[in-house]
Formats: C-alpha cells, sequence, structure tokens
C-alpha cells in the first residue's frame, strides 16, 4: 500500500491510464479486424470503408499520443496493401 500522498496519487493515475489504453488498443484491434474479416470475405466496398474509417481514426491515435506516427502510417499501409491487393484480383 502507498505511504505517501504522491503515491497514492499515483496510484490513481496509473488507474485511469490503464483504463484508457485498454480502450484504445481493443479499439485498434477491432478496427483493424474488420478490415481484414472484409477481405477474407472477398468483400471491397467493405473492405474499403472499413480502411477508410482505420486511416482516420489512426491518425488521429497518432496525433493525441496513443500510436506513435510511424506505428499509425505502418499499420495502416500494411492494411491498404491487402485491400489494393483485394481489388486487383477482383478486376
Amino acid at each position: 500500500m502507498a505511504n505517501h500522498k504522491s503515491a497514492e496519487k499515483r496510484i490513481r493515475q496509473t488507474k485511469k491510464r490503464t483504463e484508457r489504453n485498454r480502450f484504445y488498443k481493443t479499439r485498434i484491434k477491432n478496427l483493424t479486424r474488420a478490415v481484414k474479416e472484409a477481405v477474407e470475405a472477398g468483400d471491397a466496398a467493405a473492405a474499403e470503408l472499413a480502411l477508410k474509417n482505420v486511416n482516420k481514426n489512426f491518425h488521429s491515435y497518432s496525433s493525441k499520443g496513443i500510436l506513435a506516427k510511424n506505428t499509425a502510417a505502418r499499420r495502416v499501409s500494411r492494411l491498404s496493401k491487402m485491400v489494393h491487393t483485394l481489388g486487383n484480383v477482383a478486376a
């Protein structure tokens, strides 16, 4: 247990941050999963829509400091590559 006021405050802050980070990590996984499932199903329109949503959210998260800028760019790039190969196969 905390012995100082500052330690008690740090415990409260950590609890808040952990909860916030858990929300964003789950959101990132769900957005990514939506794109991958649409690609696996072969639905180009749904994949394109999900990719647009991922791009918007990931770059928003990078500006908030949740994701690093290059991490967001890398993940969006890999997902867009998947979506574009789907479009080439369908064409």
